[in-house]
């Protein structure tokens, strides 16, 4: 059986063939383009896969998606946001392949519980944290989809005293806070100059006042979300991955300070929040993790 992983996110798109012992050998990544989203991502594929006959494929995609239908709705692709076929198009380049669906972060947890920092614990809850929020859960060792196949999706979940409009059409969701490009939108409506996550961490720990509060924001936000999640679903482990989440300190003290002072309950003792461990790769890993 020949395998293929793919993972398609709002900046990055990531395949690579899926190796004997379950991982993505030599992962291909490109930029996702604001348009031709679809060219772009078949043109990956027949790069990574040239003539060859593709049994399976494990895609990994922004949500939201449907495992029904398999077609995804991406509310950080323009492009796809009122709905893509994306099963069917890949099967116009591999015929008779077995795609299998996951939303991202749904493949990021089984990422890090197959391969990352989640190795041996069955109950886990994962977060990508980046231009979007992302989330994940794998319950008993395995992903848990819910009705849709969009379980997990803890960017939605709605923070006390927030009010802005989500991209999601809701308002006051975590990621309209916490999201790298909504704490630099923060920050500069606050005098910072600085236009990415990257330098706004950087600022923040260098001790610029604006980019300290605007971390702290995200990072009391997201604590939040987290300890609403796990009273929910019962986990003993949270990873944290995503390029905003690499922000170091000014943004992982308050989650932590926030997680200890909102998840009280007797058995969320003893949880973990830990970052990722397959860093930018975690959801490609995921990915061939589906084709097992």
């Amino acid at each position: 059986m020949t395998a293929l992983a793919l993972d398609i996110g709002g900046s990055k798109m990531t395949a690579a063939l899926v190796g004997r012992d379950g991982r993505p050998e030599k992962p291909v990544t490109v930029p996702t383009p604001a348009s031709g989203v679809w060219s772009a991502c078949a043109s990956l594929l027949r790069k990574i896969a040239p003539g060859q006959h593709i049994d399976r494929i494990g895609v990994a995609c922004s949500g939201p998606v449907s495992l029904d239908t398999g077609s995804v709705a991406p509310i950080n692709i323009a492009e796809w946001k009122n709905g893509f076929a994306l099963a069917g198009r890949i099967a116009e380049i591999f015929p008779d392949v077995d795609v299998r669906l996951a939303m991202d972060g749904s493949a990021a947890a089984l990422g890090e519980h197959r391969f990352g920092a989640a190795v041996g614990v069955p109950d886990v809850l994962s977060l990508v944290v980046s231009t979007g929020i992302g989330g994940g859960l794998v319950l008993g060792g395995q992903i848990v989809g819910g009705a849709s196949g969009n379980a997990g999706h803890i960017g939605h979940i709605v923070v006390p005293g927030s009010t802005t409009a989500c991209a999601c059409g809701g308002i006051g969701c975590v990621e309209t806070v916490s999201s790298g490009p909504s704490a630099v939108r923060w920050a500069r409506e606050q005098g910072w100059t600085g236009s990415t996550g990257t330098e706004l961490a950087a600022a923040a720990t260098a001790g610029e006042p604006v980019a300290i509060t605007s971390l702290q924001r995200a990072g009391v936000a997201l604590g939040q979300a987290i300890a609403s999640a796990v009273a929910l679903v019962d986990v003993r482990m949270v990873v944290i991955g995503g390029g905003f989440a690499q922000a170091g300190p000014p943004l992982w003290d308050p989650i932590r300070e926030s997680i200890g002072l909102h998840a009280r309950l007797k058995f969320l003792d003893g949880l973990q929040v830990v970052p990722a461990a397959l860093g930018g790769l975690g959801t490609v890993y995921g990915a061939a993790a589906l084709t097992g």
